[in-house]
């Protein structure tokens, strides 16, 4: 099939770009400007490779034109400063989306997979493992964002057959997670423990996530790309709770060294615990995570360090 993936040179897109290339997908990559390709393509690889603005209607109908699958991952902002300026999230990311459904509905693109945040739709949980039948609250604008777009492509996939497949993602970590943006507390965390620099810890440490790894959440991608049947949402999470705490001891194992930690007040819109689980795409998708936390950790530490001695000095 052929593919774009919008996205698709990021932390989460390129590790899905180079999972669905190993099925033999021709895919289409969509970026902001002068975002450059995150690694050479092999002339056996099928890789166009575009810029553009997702709120521009040439750029995405240029991007579109004559694909398969759409698979959406551009988000403008992120969960901690979304409420900043909830106007801006909605205009580059609920807005642009709408824009694309309409230009795929015009295109006769048959299906759309999307990135949800398994972390924020949901809200403070009523149970756990939370699944996707959790009533959804979200307390910050970006889940709010996601949830609406979530609604829509619903409504699209009702009114226009439009095939849409919505996998709301845990908290991802990995090669590639960028820490520059402060996305992700295992990237973070690896990040300043790999440089002796002191973790900063909003609250005592007992919040509690799901953590995913980046090769799972490219797997359950490739499953969706190719899924048809009647379901829509999905979970993709490892299950399994993790707090502050734990994941630090969890760096220390794995790093060999104790790891300086400072902790600080708690923040309003984080959730004491946010645990998911994947059962339904175990059914459906036939998926099923294969990579643990403490696995998934001593990968990402050796990607960093090799990094790091790669790196200019």
């Amino acid at each position: 099939m052929k593919v774009v993936v919008f996205g698709g040179g990021g932390f989460i897109g390129s590790a899905i770009v180079d999972r669905l290339l190993k099925d033999g997908h021709s895919i289409r990559v969509f970026e902001r400007p002068r975002v450059a390709p995150y690694r050479a393509f092999s002339a056996m690889e099928h890789v166009e490779w575009l810029t553009g603005d997702l709120l521009s209607t040439h750029d995405v109908s240029e991007a579109i034109d004559g694909v398969d699958v759409v698979v959406h991952l551009v988000s403008t902002t992120l969960p901690k400063s979304s409420n900043d300026d909830p106007i801006y999230d909605v205009q580059s990311n609920l807005v642009a989306t709408l824009q694309m459904l309409n230009l795929m509905v015009q295109k006769k693109i048959p299906k759309i997979v999307f990135i949800s945040s398994g972390g924020t739709v949901y809200g403070s949980p009523e149970y756990l493992p939370i699944d996707e039948k959790h009533s959804t609250n979200p307390h910050v604008s970006y889940g709010i964002t996601k949830l609406a777009i979530e609604k829509y492509l619903l409504m699209y996939q009702r009114m226009h057959g439009l095939k849409a497949v919505i996998l709301r993602v845990a908290n991802p970590f990995g090669e590639r997670q960028r820490v520059e943006t402060a996305q992700g507390a295992v990237g973070v965390f690896l990040h300043k423990a790999l440089r002796n620099e002191v973790i900063d810890i909003w609250g005592d440490g007992t919040v509690t996530r799901d953590y995913i790894y980046i090769g799972d959440v490219a797997e359950a991608f490739a499953r969706a790309v190719g899924y048809d049947g009647t379901h829509s949402v999905f979970n993709v999470s490892s299950g399994q709770g993790t707090s502050l705490n734990e994941l630090l001891g969890v760096l220390e194992r794995t790093l060999g060294h104790p790891v300086e930690r400072r902790y600080l007040p708690g923040r309003s819109f984080d959730v004491p615990a946010s645990i998911l689980t994947s059962d339904l795409a175990r059914r459906e998708l036939g998926w099923s995570p294969a990579v643990n936390l403490e696995e998934g950790v001593g990968v990402t530490v050796e990607w960093l360090r090799q990094q790091a001695a790669n790196s200019p000095r």
